[in-house]
């Protein structure tokens, strides 16, 4: 089969690589039908995740067909529509049994990191029963792409972990899919602000036709200052990170109010100051996580109840063995005016 291969910091290859087989009871082998880049694939890619080695099939992120299952997995079977969760879950470790999967002691983050991943023709998924979601017939294939990652991250991350209320008011410094998969999110909980902060001005226009009241383009703009202003020189009540640079999270803890929440998001690969000297009287809360999907399967009733329509968030489209120079237009997203890109096989 074909697949796109990490061979260092900056050098990948679509490349031929052997086909996966069973090599547990539990797993399952999937067919890829459609999936997609992540900004932590851009992170991997800049040898920000060293765990990830020369030779590995990155991705975690996509829908395919079931073609082979193990002795062990009663859920699925061959010729079953499914999500693939981003992360792996046994579901019997004691992180699993409290609900944190990126912490699982057999699986976690592993997908594109420390075994091949999706952005492949075919993929082995371990704990299938627990890491894989049947997909409705019917249903938009390409729109539950989002829901491997970004929705759940976006929710998980941000949202959940903000605490956001009625009538907040909320900073995401961010417009990216992740940003906006949060800034679309937040408004289950009706927040009274939304402000988005990023540096590329289509991806602000994007963020005000999903739901911001506000965008501010820090290129051009103090956000502090506009955020203060529009806070009453308070600040936000929750400040969402979601890039994974030290100039966004130092943002974050400029702009949060007294008694609010930062929720980190992005992928750091560079140490970032915690400003104690200014925050440990302002009774903040600061959570840095891995999304653990435990909240797709309510995300993906939501979609099929068309109250989320995450297929919005796609901008372009290309055959899987064109994924070279679908990363070109990934990296280039200013430029081409990309958010996500379905790669179909």
């Amino acid at each position: 089969m074909n697949a796109l291969v990490y061979h260092g910091p900056g050098k990948k290859a679509w490349e031929e690589k052997p086909m996966p087989s069973i090599l547990k009871p539990t797993d399952a082998i999937v067919k890829i039908s459609k999936t997609t880049i992540c900004g932590t694939d851009l992170h991997i890619l800049k040898g920000d995740v060293p765990s990830v080695e020369d030779g590995r099939i990155i991705g975690h992120e996509g829908v395919g067909v079931v073609l082979e299952t193990g002795t062990a997995v009663s859920n699925f079977k061959k010729g079953d529509h499914v999500i693939i969760s981003c992360i792996t879950s046994c579901g019997k470790c004691d992180y699993c049994k409290k609900g944190m999967y990126s912490h699982c002691e057999d699986g976690g983050w592993i997908l594109g990191n420390t075994i091949d991943g999706t952005q492949a023709e075919y993929v082995r998924i371990p704990h299938a029963d627990n890491s894989l979601h049947h997909i409705p017939a019917g249903t938009d294939e390409e729109a539950l792409v989002m829901l491997s990652d970004i929705l759940p991250t976006g929710f998980e991350c941000g949202v959940l972990n903000g605490k956001v209320k009625p009538g907040d008011n909320i900073a995401i410094v961010g417009a990216g899919p992740i940003g906006i998969a949060a800034l679309l999110t937040a408004q289950f909980y009706t927040p009274a602000q939304i402000i988005m902060v990023d540096l590329d001005e289509n991806r602000l226009i994007m963020s005000k036709n999903f739901g911001a009241t506000t965008t501010i383009n820090s290129a051009n703009e103090d956000a502090v200052e506009k955020i203060k202003s529009l806070t009453n020189g308070k600040g936000v009540d929750v400040a969402m990170e979601a890039v994974g640079v030290p100039s966004t999270f130092e943002l974050c803890q400029e702009i949060i109010a007294p008694g609010g929440h930062i929720a980190n998001i992005g992928v750091h690969g560079k140490s970032v100051a915690l400003h104690l000297e200014t925050l440990w009287s302002k009774n903040i809360t600061i959570t840095a996580s891995l999304v653990d999907t435990v909240t797709t399967p309510m995300l993906l009733k939501t979609v099929n109840a068309k109250k989320l329509e995450p297929n919005k968030l796609i901008t372009h489209h290309f055959k899987l063995d064109d994924i070279m120079k679908a990363y070109d237009t990934f990296e280039n997203a200013a430029e081409e005016k990309a958010l996500k890109v379905i790669l179909e096989n």
